[in-house]
């Protein structure tokens, strides 16, 4: 399920929620809090059973590339890994149909994409890294969907988790046999186009210096360990340039919290942060 990875889901979602604007007016009580809850166990529920449905379809090929993975290596069986990919998929939408019918349709919206993206896109080059980040474009829009009418205003902003994890994906290619240079560098593109349309947003809201608060981290990390991958291509550095990628996106969510001028809920969205961290170092990440 890669946990450590469904902690960055979460913070899509919260991300999601302070770009919606649902906070801004509203007390923070228990009943506010229910619709954030059910779409933060809708994003576990989509992100996991995506993942472990990857595994499922890779089944034969990790038996190749990495028999230590828990189907191939018998720690679990096929048919108990498909019980537990659709139980999950099935709760993230249930989940999310209980805050509005367009939370609904979004969550279907992620389930499709990430078992199109298991079954059919993965091998494209292309489509491939844009169909995964579609998952994500998407879960932020689940987020967003907390206030319906906003997803009509913010729709575009999927775009930039799209192009994000469309680089993590073209490098993640690299992992079993080393990387290639030239896609590295396109990646580190990706990157900057990414950290310069939140940086635009932000100052288009006021608030481009606390925005800046968690973009610099954000930067330093993902482009850190890029370069180190730049060097040297290796497996080894490609992991854990995908690695660093996908846990700074806590760090991302949390710039769009205060992009939109939702400090508190950004300084929550950090919190996630040592969490994900340390479920990196019990569960793989990639």
């Amino acid at each position: 399920m890669r946990p450590a990875n469904i902690v960055t889901s979460v913070a899509d979602v919260l991300a999601g929620v302070a770009i919606s604007g649902y906070l801004v007016d509203s007390k923070i009580t228990f009943p506010t809090l229910i619709p954030i809850l059910l779409l933060s166990l809708s994003t576990i529920g989509l992100y996991g059973g995506g993942v472990v449905f990857n595994d499922v379809f890779d089944a034969e090929l990790d038996k190749v590339e990495r028999p230590e993975r828990p189907i191939p290596s018998g720690e679990v069986a096929l048919k108990n890994a498909v019980l537990l990919g659709s139980i999950l998929l099935i709760i993230g939408i249930i989940a999310a149909a209980f805050v509005n019918m367009f939370s609904l349709l979004l969550s279907v919206l992620v389930a499709v994409a990430a078992l199109v993206y298991d079954k059919f896109s993965k091998p494209h080059s292309i489509l491939g890294p844009l169909n995964m980040g579609l998952c994500r474009g998407l879960n932020l829009l689940l987020g967003v969907s907390i206030v319906t009418s906003a997803v009509g205003v913010y729709w575009f902003l999927a775009f930039i988790p799209i192009i994000y994890i469309a680089a993590i994906t073209m490098i993640s290619r690299g992992e079993v046999h080393g990387g290639d240079k030239r896609t590295l560098y396109i990646a580190a593109l990706f990157y900057l186009v990414v950290i310069a349309g939140i940086l635009i947003l932000s100052s288009g809201q006021n608030a481009i210096y606390w925005s800046l608060l968690f973009l610099l981290p954000f930067g330093w990390i993902i482009f850190s360990s890029l370069i180190k991958a730049v060097r040297l291509p290796s497996p080894k550095n490609i992991g854990l340039a995908v690695k660093s990628g996908v846990l700074a996106l806590i760090l991302m969510n949390a710039s769009w919290a205060a992009a939109f001028d939702s400090i508190t809920l950004a300084f929550l969205i950090l919190l996630l942060l040592p969490l994900s961290l340390w479920l990196a170092r019990l569960f793989a990440v990639t």
